[in-house]
């Protein structure tokens, strides 16, 4: 690594005062050898040729931030109607969602952004479960980790950045792109800390597509739930974990093997969440970090193997281009058109200015 390659202890301050982890000792996640599967073909075109990188000269932040707080809240919106609608086969899944929602707003666990509902909750003792979670052997040696955007993960993107690590992290809501990858070398002491929130992935991230070879060691998601002694997880209710799971899958970048994490607070473990009404895509976690201990699921909850286009709506396809494109390249190769699952109410999406 860079010489000069500055170690800041940290960009999000820990609380003062330390919870104590619980006396059982933790066991170490056997390091389980992954074979490098083969890649698909490269595409005939980038999928990513509209997603350029942007400079400073020209990326409007203000704009780019005011754009995603909308959107943001248009995405709410629409959450908390869906999870009006009677006879909705997932009820179960937003009845879980707002009991957890509710007792954090409650007991006051919950940071900014709030309320919590309807987010992925930036709970109290993030930036601890955090540390934790950087502690771990598969963290460690990991040299590529894949880590959701949202507020409570963004110590462990700044760990993962700080520690030399390939970051991958997808664009909000894969509206722009795909993923953005991020290293040490591409910023400064300075910016790394922009760098871990939305806008400093905007700004200094290199877009890549789905023809991308990257190998991805380690998956870091948020969760509104997830019960402990299966590994079931439930997040916000959008689904994208789920398809950006799918789509690294695809790649060739992860495997059965390739660990999944989450960081909650302790008040967000459950054991109400029925194996047996899970779906195809939904994707369970091998480890839990809390502010307080780390749990290994040991989950037996089969995880995706790609993407189900069956369950993929014609709504959320239309607000995602390059599964738009991926469709038709697959479609016009194989000469067989893909199923479509069934249609579901989603939020506007605004355009944005290039």
């Amino acid at each position: 690594m860079d010489a000069q390659l500055l170690k800041l202890s940290h960009a999000f301050p820990l609380p003062i005062k330390w919870i104590p982890a619980t006396s059982k000792p933790l066991l170490n996640l056997p390091s389980i050898p992954q074979p490098k599967p083969p890649f698909p073909p490269p595409f005939s075109r980038n999928l990513t040729a509209t997603a350029a990188r942007r400079s400073d000269a020209t990326f409007d932040e203000a704009a780019y931030e005011a754009e995603r707080l909308r959107l943001d809240a248009a995405a709410r919106d629409s959450m908390a109607e869906q999870s009006a609608i009677e006879g909705d086969p997932k009820a179960w899944k937003w009845v879980i969602r707002k009991r957890i929602w509710d007792l954090m707003e409650a007991r006051n666990i919950a940071q900014f952004p709030r309320p919590v509902h309807h987010r992925i909750p930036n709970f109290t003792g993030a930036a601890v479960a955090a540390q934790k979670l950087s502690e771990l052997q598969v963290f460690k040696e990991a040299k590529c980790v894949k880590v959701n955007p949202d507020t409570p993960q963004k110590q462990v993107r700044f760990l993962t950045l700080n520690g030399g690590k390939k970051l991958l992290t997808p664009q909000p809501r894969l509206r722009t792109g795909f993923f953005s990858v991020l290293e040490y070398s591409m910023l400064s002491p300075d910016t790394i800390k922009e760098a871990c929130t939305s806008v400093g992935v905007a700004k200094y991230g290199k877009p890549i597509g789905l023809e991308e070879k990257i190998k991805v060691d380690l998956i870091v998601v948020g969760s509104v739930a997830v019960d402990p002694k299966t590994g079931a997880r439930l997040g916000k209710g959008e689904g994208f974990a789920e398809l950006e799971y799918g789509m690294l899958r695809y790649m060739g970048s992860i495997d059965d093997s390739t660990p999944i994490v989450t960081s909650v607070h302790d008040e967000q473990l459950v054991d109400d969440i029925p194996i047996d009404k899970l779906l195809v895509h939904d994707v369970p976690v091998d480890i839990i970090c809390t502010p307080t201990r780390v749990i290994f699921t040991n989950t037996s909850i089969p995880k995706p193997q790609g993407i189900y286009w069956d369950k993929l709506s014609p709504e959320k396809l239309g607000q995602i281009k390059i599964l738009r494109e991926l469709k038709r390249k697959i479609e016009r190769e194989t000469g067989e058109k893909l199923p479509t699952g069934p249609s579901e109410k989603l939020p506007p999406t605004a355009r944005r200015k290039r």
